[in-house]
């Protein structure tokens, strides 16, 4: 085992003159120097299209090389005083070495290049290092989150075609109880002396890591992550992406971000969901940021604010749900956080949340779109003037258009798509288990993303909602994202949802389900919500009725489950 480490030094030296390098350098290095001018980025921007590119290796691997930055670090679960600690803090240099320690490791034990290996860490060093393990030796990445199902976990091992599995103690005895076998490599760290489970390496120990040398260079087309979606509306599809897909993709959510290096950056999306591949792990690093990660289970929205300003956060990433939630607590002066960004993505945001953090944190949080099977498409970039317009205009590297789901004819308003004559590298390879599903999404030239919107005057770009959620109503194409924005602004309104219900004349009509925010009197609030609606939307936009519930069903990324609100909008 000592020949790869002989060889590491030319091995870097050879990775650092690679034109895959330099090339990706210069794209990164342009988008930095044109932060605040998106029309010049927009135009000077290429995407780079090296043959081969293995982040880890050619990017991460070589600014990592004697670098004594701190790349990661993980805090802890509050204490009585609601202090949150860190726990843990790793350099650029610790985990470049230590992901090579584990490189060799899964090498050894059978692991291959183009194997799937299902990732069950949360929020552990163990994760990044084995995120970076597997780019490097050229296996498949599928995250998976810590409170998957038995079943859910049987359904990813089965048709995810998982062969190998890295996961917390913790979760052993539900992989180990899956309905799908494990046809190779089990192991997770602790995990010594359980039958069939090998221990994960000690990779903290200096003295006995060993250098990881590729068997040849990486192939960018070559699949290097899959993501299930979050499954809203049916059966969670296996997204694929290659290792130019989330590499060399998310420079546009590198733009999007306003990432700087030296930055400090905080996101809340919890491992095993694309989010947190985005903003947790390429995002900052390709930045040279420090990546914070909150402890397993988040953190609250009362201490968020204190954590922001006691651990100098200049970056927040945040679903909108978490900032709206945030801001009973939001205050003003000394001992506020000094945020330089703040970004949400997922759901529109609404004007309180901009206003009411812009007057208290003097930072104003940008609205950004993406999807799980592409990098950031569209968004409030940091240049972006106040009033910040409705989403954003989209990103160096993409070209959209809006396609008329009936017609197929291009213009205003219609299905937001991606203009494939020069491909984006940024949009998955396809869905992995439906070939039937990828034809339908790349088609006649462009990406179709299911999502529906409309072009202002000024080229930004509006989210109407999901095809399968705008509905017609009176002849009328009906936005729930536009109803709901409305309610939102309500004070007493901490969460709000449209679903079309029947409608003897119309054929469907908009009804409401809210939630709540403290105690309300409840014919009062529908009387209130009511009258905002007839005031601030035409007639057809009105619900019919209004529904209050104690909290509105989410998926575990944030995303609301419409199709879980049928039930009550019907009865209502």
């Amino acid at each position: 085992m000592t020949a790869p480490a002989r060889r590491r030094p030319a091995c870097r030296a050879e990775f650092r003159s690679t034109p895959a390098h330099e090339e990706y350098r210069a794209a990164r290095d342009l988008l930095l120097r044109l932060r605040g001018d998106r029309e010049a980025a927009t135009a000077a921007f290429r995407w780079p299209r090296a043959r081969h590119f293995n982040w880890a290796l050619e990017w991460f691997d070589v600014v990592a090389e004697g670098n004594q930055r701190t790349a990661l670090e993980i805090l802890g679960a509050p204490d009585a005083h609601g202090t949150v600690p860190v726990v843990d803090r790793v350099t650029f240099a610790e985990l470049s070495a230590r992901s090579d320690e584990l490189a060799v490791t899964l090498t050894e034990a059978g692991v291959a290049r183009g194997d799937r290996v299902l990732i069950l860490l949360g929020t552990r060093a163990e994760l990044w290092e084995t995120l970076l393990g597997c780019i490097k030796l050229g296996a498949v990445v599928v995250p998976g989150y810590q409170d998957l199902t038995r079943d859910e976990a049987a359904d990813r091992i089965g048709r995810g075609g998982i062969r190998h599995v890295v996961c917390a103690p913790e979760l052993v005895h539900l992989v180990g109880e899956s309905a799908v076998p494990v046809p190779g490599v089990r192991m997770a760290p602790g995990a010594g002396g359980v039958p069939g489970w090998l221990p994960y390496p000690d990779t903290r120990d200096a003295g006995r890591r060993r250098a990881f040398l590729p068997p040849g260079p990486t192939p960018s087309a070559d699949p290097s992550f899959c993501y299930f979606t979050s499954g809203t509306t049916s059966l969670p599809k296996l997204v694929e992406h290659s290792h130019a897909g989330y590499a060399v993709g998310h420079l546009s959510s590198l733009y999007w971000s306003g990432l700087r290096p030296g930055d400090r950056h905080l996101n809340l999306s919890a491992p095993g969901w694309a989010k947190h591949s985005w903003s947790s792990f390429f995002v900052p690093w390709t930045a040279g940021a420090t990546v914070v990660a909150p402890p397993d289970g988040g953190l609250s929205a009362e201490l968020l604010p204190g954590v922001l300003a006691a651990q100098r956060i200049s970056s927040l990433c945040a679903p909108p749900s978490a900032w709206r939630a945030m801001l009973p607590y939001v205050t003003e002066g000394r001992g506020a956080p000094r945020l330089r960004e703040a970004t949400a993505a997922g759901e529109p945001l609404t004007a309180e949340v901009t206003d009411r953090i812009a007057a208290a944190w003097g930072v104003r949080v940008r609205d950004g779109y993406g999807q799980t099977e592409a990098t950031a498409l569209i968004g409030r970039t940091p240049d972006t003037p106040a009033p910040l317009s409705p989403l954003g205009h989209p990103l160096p590297g993409y070209r959209i258009v809006l396609r008329d789901p009936e017609t197929g004819a291009l213009g205003e308003s219609g299905e937001v798509c991606v203009d494939l004559t020069e491909r984006p590298p940024g949009l998955m390879r396809g869905y992995a288990d439906r070939p039937d599903r990828t034809a339908e999404a790349f088609a006649d030239g462009l990406y179709r993303t299911g999502d529906r919107g409309e072009r202002l005057a000024d080229g930004s770009i509006r989210l109407l909602g999901r095809n399968d959620e705008v509905f017609k109503s009176y002849g009328h194409r009906v936005s729930p994202m536009e109803i709901e924005a409305v309610l939102r602004t309500h004070p007493s309104v901490a969460d709000a949802a449209v679903i079309p219900g029947p409608d003897e004349r119309g054929g469907l009509a908009p009804y409401a389900v809210v939630e709540p925010r403290g105690p309300v009197e409840p014919e009062l609030l529908r009387t209130e919500l009511l009258t905002l609606a007839r005031r601030r939307l035409a007639p057809v936009f009105v619900p019919k009725s209004i529904t209050l519930t104690p909290t509105l069903p989410r998926t575990r990324s944030g995303k609301l489950r419409r199709s879980a609100l049928s039930a009550a909008g019907d009865a209502a």
